[in-house]
């Protein structure tokens, strides 16, 4: 089978783009000839993995291209002629490549694959510069609440105008979570399957460092709530002093992080350990006790957790969104209220607190990780797709 994989970026820095990477090398592997379509764009400056490019910037100008990329209309269109897939899967578009390249797309048995809330919201993250969750449709609300200026407003508002139009471009929409499936729903996008989201299987890390260690992946950006656990960490230390908490990620965050731990006195028990590639990832985390994901918005799905299940580590989440349906409470794991930092707190001593708890939360993780969220079992459920698609 013929499949052309769709996704605004191709470098190794996000989850959705992981696994894009990742569902090309399962197809490939399996005898398939999967192709990888992508703009130029370069998050973190990584180099592109694609197959096929077109024009795409971080720059400023990136709203207007966002509303119709001409570069990506021409560039599909000679890819779509000259390659000729049985399948087209999109995963991400409305950041680079726009909604002018889906009347290209209507000849041919296609899936869109949502990732976040980009088709409902135009910062894809249904989360108001309050901090609150939106409850409006887009539209003027967007500029009301303040979460676009008025020279993003108008072409976002084109951008989402020509995407309604288009949307029966798309033979089948897929959600990666039941979460993301009822907001689009919400707002009148029809996805009829859910596929949990797959991560890399991996040896179990059944070992524990001496020292009670709690672990943190992820953009280092206000909506992952890396604030909250380090103010939860210190209430932390005061009843277990030797625990400690790595840090792995990168963003726009890292000053005022690196700030807020030193006013609390925390630094010489936490630790920044920057961008880690996913392997780094697995050594340095093997001997965690514990991965908390403190998401201050509705995580569509959440990679980390999974992964740290596959890896075999207890998790704690907030329960918001998708990981909700990822974390188990009291089984794989534990949830907690999002913004109630006590709470947190309360649930990271308790796992540090006692060590068989944190053993027997990873061990039963991993076996729903197994289960679930493996690259094989996400892989062979889109292929299942294609071939309905291909069929219907």
């Amino acid at each position: 089978m013929k499949i052309l994989l769709v996704n605004d970026y191709a470098t190794p820095t996000g989850g959705a783009e992981l696994i894009m990477l990742a569902l090309r090398q399962q197809l490939r592997e399996l005898g398939h000839d999967a192709r990888l379509f992508a703009s130029s764009a370069r998050p973190l400056n990584k180099k592109s993995e694609a197959d096929y490019e077109c024009l795409g910037t971080t720059s400023k100008f990136r709203t207007l291209l966002q509303s119709s990329n001409p570069w990506a209309v021409t560039k599909v269109s000679k890819v779509l002629s000259e390659f000729n897939p049985d399948v087209v899967h999109v995963r991400i578009f409305l950041t680079q490549l726009s909604p002018s390249i889906l009347p290209l797309l209507i000849d041919f048995p296609t899936i869109y694959h949502v990732a976040w809330y980009r088709p409902i919201c135009p910062l894809g993250t249904k989360k108001l510069p309050s901090g609150d969750i939106c409850q409006s449709p887009v539209g003027t609300a967007c500029y009301q609440n303040k979460c676009l200026p008025i020279h993003d407003w108008l072409p976002i508002m084109l951008q989402m105008k020509l995407w309604n139009n288009w949307q029966h471009a798309f033979n089948l929409v897929v959600a990666n979570s039941y979460f993301v499936k009822r907001q689009l729903a919400s707002q009148g996008v029809n996805a009829t399957e859910v596929v949990w989201n797959g991560v890399p299987s991996r040896p179990m890390c059944s070992d524990l460092s001496p020292y009670p260690t709690v672990v943190f992946a992820g953009r280092l950006v206000v909506e992952k709530g890396l604030d909250v656990l380090i103010k939860a960490f210190r209430e932390v230390i005061k009843q277990i002093p030797q625990a400690r908490l790595l840090i792995a990620g990168a963003g726009t965050e890292k000053n005022n992080l690196l700030a807020l731990v030193s006013e609390l006195e925390l630094g010489d028990r936490i630790t920044f350990l920057g961008h880690l590639s996913r392997e780094q990832m697995e050594q340095v985390f093997k001997e965690s006790w514990v991965q908390v994901v403190p998401s201050q918005w509705q995580e569509p799905f959440g990679i980390v957790a999974a992964e740290a299940m596959m890896r075999g580590k207890a998790v704690i989440a907030s329960n918001l969104g998708g990981l909700s349906e990822i974390v188990q409470h009291n089984k794989t794991g534990l949830l907690f209220r999002h913004d109630n930092i006590q709470e947190l707190a309360s649930s990271i001593i308790r796992i540090l607190g006692n060590v068989n708890l944190a053993r027997d939360m990873g061990e039963t993780g991993r076996e729903i990780a197994l289960a679930n969220f493996s690259e094989e079992a996400f892989t062979k459920k889109f292929l299942d797709l294609y071939q309905q698609i291909q069929t219907d």
